[in-house]
């Protein structure tokens, strides 16, 4: 049996937690739960984490960094199209993985809630959705290079707006799941940044 070393252990319990919140919820993530999920002696997560939540933080921080946002990789150079085009092929791409793997949103949500009402973590939080505004930002200006054009409102503002719209029509889309609406409304959104791009 292949030893591991403790940063090999602590990687394999936060994907663990990870595992068990998106099969069974946050409120069903013991201790117990992730070392079984793990395949390790419960001694080896007391030994790894000093308490639920420091694994916690590191639960958040490793969704954190999966940036749960839109990227610019399929933006590309300017190939022609228009401003439009560009952003809905993102925004359009950013969905397909939000249908993809719904359970882990779900997780995030249920994260963030938690963490709010722990006073020792609301910080947590924060620095997860300033993390995501300022992932959000590097998208929109991504876009505005691959598109040959510049944002005639402040681009946090559009971070905010735009990060805000996404947040809140993700979370509609995990209750309803109505894929047309929430398409034709990432849509409208891509025209209304249209009508913010100038040359």
């Amino acid at each position: 049996m292949t030893r591991l070393s403790a940063d090999e252990r602590r990687d394999q319990l936060v994907e663990a937690a990870i595992a068990v919140m998106i099969r069974d919820g946050v409120a069903k993530a013991t201790t117990r739960a992730i070392a079984t999920e793990a395949g390790a002696p419960l001694g080896a997560f007391h030994y790894c984490f000093r308490s639920k939540q420091e694994l916690l933080h590191a639960v958040i921080d490793r969704i954190m960094r999966r940036t749960l946002v839109p990227t610019a990789t399929t933006a590309g150079e300017d190939d022609g199209r228009s401003p439009y085009e560009i952003i809905r092929g993102t925004l359009r791409a950013y969905w397909d993985g939000i249908r993809r793997s719904p359970a882990e949103h779900m997780v995030t949500y249920e994260l963030t809630q938690y963490a709010l009402r722990q006073p020792e973590m609301a910080e947590v939080a924060r620095r997860q959705y300033a993390h995501y505004l300022t992932v959000f930002g590097e998208y929109l200006e991504a876009v505005a290079r691959a598109a040959g054009i510049r944002w005639t409102v402040d681009v946090h503002v559009l971070a905010r707006h735009g990060f805000g719209l996404l947040d809140g029509l993700t979370l509609t889309w995990l209750i309803d799941r109505d894929d047309a609406q929430a398409e034709a409304a990432l849509d409208e959104y891509a025209r209304y940044l249209g009508t913010v791009a100038g040359r």
